[in-house]
């Protein structure tokens, strides 16, 4: 007589991740690390090279660092002490329909993040390696089949779900923060001037604040999906402070890498100095293995988001979501940067209801009573409404502005409906 064994699901997509579930301090370290590695982090550091001197790019770290721990710390707290997704605490703040919002918002992001990864691949590799004239109008053929060899890859180790992100993150972690510090000391000493007299050089006109606001607006989209990683932590404190020690140390490498490679050769991420220095090979691995870490866990989260709208097994919508990211790569590559900016913006507001929501009825999470109803409205609004102010107010960090917003209604709410 057969018996067909249960489907495990090791991703805990529908459920708390339990406690032989829960992966080891070092593991979540570089999933969390890698998560980090993102190159629109290094276009954020150019600007910050051109817009402050050393003193200011320096403060302008700690600050944005700041106020970004503090947001994905009290977001890696929450999934590492609930063992629930994103999704899953959006059930329970926003309600079970209600959670499509997020799900769809984080989930549209994150596939344009990893069609532009590939295509931040692709592209330099195209140009370099095969000789390729590309352009915004003409894309060779050969430049599409390393898009889609690239696509397939990251896709595949995102469809492994946490065990996939856990196997690139060992391998690629250690190996671009090597490569890219030693090309990044090699730069500096080879050049004509110190670190601190490169970075004075040009049309200063960026306030600290304003380099703070492009710290924090390099990764608070991608950090709102914290949850989803920390949940696998051991407990509530080590995922937050896992959370804020990866996230902080991988971004500044990030910023680090973008303004030495800006400074030095006028170039917006550590792929062009390694070039400069002679390193393809080398260069092409950390191009590579950095995009990959952050793309994987981008469609990790689509998957997640979409198996919660349709209902389907996040594996199979990890696949959807990696052919629509593959396909349209060039495309959102030379058409959908400022779009994915705008986006980055109506994140925030999700964010800070998903905290503001868990610590205001943490027993009922823990316990397991927390009402989930059909929409929260509230909810709702806060998202739209601080989304709305995040774009169009421009005094400011966007978004600071687009959580203030939102809690403010989430609050305001939540008070309202108690005292029903």
């Amino acid at each position: 007589m057969r018996t067909d064994k249960p489907t495990v699901d090791y991703d805990y997509t529908n459920s708390v991740v339990n406690e032989k579930g829960r992966k080891s301090n070092l593991t979540m370290f570089m999933i969390m690390l890698g998560f980090t590695f993102f190159s629109a982090s290094m276009w954020a550091g150019q600007n910050l090279a051109a817009g402050l001197d050393f003193k200011g790019f320096i403060l302008a770290l700690i600050l944005g660092g700041a106020i970004l721990g503090a947001y994905t710390g009290a977001l890696g707290f929450i999934g590492a002490e609930s063992g629930l997704t994103l999704d899953m605490l959006a059930h329970r703040s926003f309600g079970k329909k209600g959670s499509w919002l997020p799900s769809a918002m984080i989930s549209f992001t994150q596939i344009g993040w990893f069609g532009v990864g590939l295509a931040m691949f692709a592209i330099p590799i195209a140009k370099e390696l095969l000789g390729l004239d590309v352009t915004p109008e003409h894309m060779p053929i050969a430049g599409y089949l390393l898009v889609l060899l690239a696509g397939v890859c990251m896709t595949a180790s995102a469809y492994y779900g946490i065990k996939g992100l856990t196997v690139v993150s060992y391998i690629a972690v250690p190996l671009v923060a090597i490569l890219g510090t030693t090309a990044m000391i090699l730069a500096v000493t080879r050049g004509d001037s110190t670190l601190i007299e490169q970075f004075a050089r040009g049309t200063k006109d960026m306030t600290v604040i304003a380099g703070a606001g492009l710290v924090i607006g390099s990764f608070v989209s991608g950090g709102t999906a914290t949850p989803n990683f920390s949940r696998f932590a051991k407990n509530g404190w080590i995922g937050a402070i896992v959370t804020v020690v990866a996230f902080f140390l991988g971004n500044s490498l990030m910023f680090f890498f973008g303004a030495v490679s800006s400074i030095y050769v006028g170039g917006n991420d550590i792929f062009e100095v390694m070039l400069n220095l002679g390193l393809f090979w080398s260069a092409t691995i950390v191009l590579g293995l950095n995009i990959w870490t952050t793309n994987d866990n981008a469609l990790y989260t689509s998957g997640l988001g979409l198996s919660n709208i349709f209902g389907i097994k996040k594996k199979t919508m990890v696949l959807v979501a990696g052919i629509i990211g593959t396909v349209a790569a060039v495309w959102l590559y030379w058409n959908f940067c400022g779009w994915l900016n705008v986006l980055n913006c109506t994140l925030p507001p999700v964010g800070i209801i998903l905290i503001l929501s868990y610590f205001m009825n943490r027993k009922k999470y823990l316990d397991g009573t927390k009402e989930v109803k059909t929409v929260n409205w509230f909810a709702i609004a806060g998202v739209v409404l601080g989304a709305v102010v995040a774009n169009l107010l421009k005094w400011g960090i966007p978004s600071i502005n687009g959580m203030t917003v939102a809690a403010v209604i989430f609050v305001i709410g939540e008070l309202i409906q108690r005292k029903q």
